[in-house]
């Protein structure tokens, strides 16, 4: 996957624009981040990652709803409840999921805690630990334990790039991006990284995610900041329909940045939200475009709907269809599929005012087929970004979903995942 360029946004209420860049992940300050080879994963690759904040720092999370949640989402949730969201620092292993493991898998949870707690000198219930991987595995603990002096050694403001590639397992690329903004004499940074490109369909979160910011925030608040940013990012796309045993999207603020707290609802704050929101759509995106054996990247636009909630129900259920994925895979303009999902998504509407088009080419007006060039829609579908619009023409509503086509090598890399 190609990395797009560095991209100004637009300017913010505040005049100040957020700089994004998805080339790299630059540590926000007062952070350190380190990387090390257990044996978890295969030929040696990186597999365990530690991110640490230097000094006391406030934590927001979003975990999977699935009710199969393995043991290191029971644990993390457990500490955020018990520390009031003080948290300091984030274990993460890949390679194995640690879900479905019983008391052993919970015994495994706390010890990495404990472990990354000794490490960074925080107490253990200060600490977040999140595990991806192969489901139904005991975690071979005592491979991450011999490696925690040189998790330690490793500990660096350079270290979140070596994170952001331990994190992986089926993906193809590191997912990473640091957003910037001047507030006042000073500046905020705002840095991320997620994985996924499989087993992605979000229930509040989805995949791994971990936001790092220096700005200064109450808890409150960046509670609320996390939750219309994931409402809008992660909660919005799907690669095949399958929501984790193990998603986590948490996001820690330390403050260091030196700028002023935000406490009310006011520029400031808009501004931090836009920024995280800004951040997390890009990680999400990234995560669609590695999808497994994925081709295409596929933009769900719903316009004219009666509500926002509608909308997204019936962009949810178009991205999640595999007769749509498929015909955008053979680039067949097959546009009876897309109305047809919309229909079995549960909202009702009148299907005789119904719009669509693919790209510019308008293929179905008021729920009926038009005569379209075929040459020009298959050249449409031939390329890598794709958006696909459907108009209720029944409101003012609108929402957006973003997925990826299913193909052959999708079945390929899951059909023998763990053997």
């Amino acid at each position: 996957m190609n990395k797009p360029p560095i991209v100004d946004r637009l300017q913010s209420a505040t005049g100040a624009a957020w700089k994004l860049d998805t080339s790299q992940v630059v540590s926000p300050q007062g952070y350190l981040a380190s990387a090390v080879a257990a044996g978890i994963k295969k030929e040696g690759k990186l597999d365990v990652g530690l991110l640490y904040s230097m000094r006391p720092s406030i934590a927001a999370a979003r975990f999977t709803t699935n009710a199969v949640k393995a043991a290191p989402v029971l644990l993390s949730r457990e500490h955020l409840e018990e520390s009031g969201g003080e948290i300091r620092a984030i274990l993460v292993n890949s390679g194995n999921a640690n879900a479905c493991t019983g008391e052993e898998g919970l015994v495994a949870a706390r010890r990495m805690a404990k472990l990354a707690g000794e490490i960074v000198s925080v107490p253990a219930d200060q600490i977040l630990v999140c595990s991806t991987g192969v489901i139904g595995v005991p975690l071979p603990f005592d491979r991450i334990k011999q490696k925690s002096q040189e998790l330690k050694q490793n500990l660096s403001s350079e270290g979140m790039d070596a994170v952001s590639r331990a994190i992986m397992t089926t993906d193809t690329v590191p997912k990473v991006c640091t957003a910037e903004s001047a507030v006042g004499r000073s500046s905020v940074r705002i840095s991320g990284m997620t994985k996924g490109a499989g087993m992605i369909h979000p229930r509040l979160a989805t995949t791994l995610a971990f936001v790092l910011t220096d700005a200064f925030i109450t808890k409150i608040l960046l509670e609320e900041a996390l939750s219309e940013a994931c409402e809008r990012s992660y909660n919005r796309i799907t690669v095949d329909g399958d929501t984790s045993t193990n998603d986590t999207l948490a996001v820690l603020a330390n403050g260091a940045s030196g700028t002023p707290l935000i406490e009310h609802k006011d520029e400031a704050y808009h501004h931090f939200r836009e920024g995280l929101t800004q951040v997390c759509q890009s990680l999400a995106q990234q995560i669609v475009r590695d999808g497994e054996g994925a081709s295409k990247f596929i933009e769900i636009a719903i316009e004219g709907a009666d509500s926002e909630p509608n909308a997204t129900r019936i962009a949810r259920s178009i991205a999640n269809s595999p007769l749509v994925k498929t015909a955008v895979a053979g680039e067949d303009a097959n546009w009876g599929r897309i109305l047809c999902a919309a229909g079995y998504s549960g909202v009702q509407f009148d299907p005789d005012r119904v719009g669509i088009k693919i790209g510019d080419l308008e293929v179905c007006k008021n729920g009926t087929g038009l005569r379209f060039d075929e040459t020009l829609a298959k050249q449409i579908l031939s390329r890598r970004d794709i958006r696909i619009t459907l108009n209720l023409n029944a409101g003012s509503s609108c929402a957006t979903m973003w997925t990826c086509d299913l193909t052959k090598e999708y079945i390929h890399i899951n059909a023998d995942y763990r053997t």
